[in-house]
């Protein structure tokens, strides 16, 4: 796990690596220690998108899988939703998370990981 100063995680059988508290500094330490199939879970689609053009593997906390082929789409959509929000307008926030979502990215997450096994074990 990823944290800065001011957001401090400890999960048992984790290791959480803090950076100096800053903008963006935690993506970018990230990013400076992915390796090609590692597995990011992020909600950020712009830290998403240099992950997978890194060769990461992306899923959101949902368990959809963020590729290059929806990326674009996902950015753009944000995007659109910043521009609104600066206009004054207002968008939808997320829905409350169900236990359908938590079965969802656990499947998910499963399955990445037997494929980014799989490939590891075919290179």
């Amino acid at each position: 796990m990823f944290c800065d100063t001011s957001h401090r995680m400890e999960r048992e059988g984790a290791k959480t690596i803090i950076v100096d508290k800053g903008p963006d500094s935690v993506d970018f330490k990230l990013l400076s220690v992915l390796k090609r199939g590692d597995i990011v879970i992020t909600g950020d689609y712009g830290l998403a998108a240099m992950c997978i053009a890194k060769g990461g593997i992306v899923i959101n906390h949902n368990g959809k899988e963020l590729t290059s082929d929806n990326i674009d789409q996902l950015l753009a959509f944000r995007f659109e939703s910043a521009k609104i929000r600066r206009a004054g307008g207002r968008t939808k926030g997320p829905k409350k998370r169900t236990e359908e979502n938590n079965l969802a990215f656990e499947t998910k997450f499963r399955q990445i990981c037997e494929r980014a096994i799989f490939e590891k074990e075919e290179s």
